[in-house]
């Protein structure tokens, strides 16, 4: 066997990402990131890295208003991160509406909301 420390390495800055969900491409072969899953997840949000966890699952996923206006707050020297939505959940709403159903999305307060 020849393993080399060599052939394994691989980091990521900045890459390609997928056309379709705007999340970066997996494997070292399509220079892509390292993929952050479900258990990992968890145990960020068990340890209570919120924002750590909000980071990870929007600006260096797939947010890509976000990922503009994080650049922008770096290159002003701000330290604010301001998180929009994830392109993951525009695809499921259109997926959904291709399905025939109608989703709307808006915002509300708790005061609007009525219990019938």
């Amino acid at each position: 066997l020849n393993h080399l420390v060599s052939h394994k390495i691989h980091a990521r800055a900045v890459g390609p990402y997928s056309l379709v969900t705007q999340q970066p491409l997996g494997g070292k072969a399509q220079y892509g990131g390292q993929r952050f899953g479900e258990m990992e997840v968890w145990a960020l949000e068990a340890y209570g890295a919120a924002f750590t966890l909000q980071e990870l699952l929007t600006v260096k996923s797939d947010d890509v208003q976000g990922r503009t206006k994080i650049y922008e707050s770096l290159v002003k020297g701000d330290n604010s991160l301001t998180a929009g939505t994830p392109e993951s959940f525009n695809v499921l709403i259109k997926e959904i509406q291709s399905l025939g159903l109608d989703v709307r999305l808006g915002r509300s307060s708790a005061l609007d909301f009525e219990a019938k």
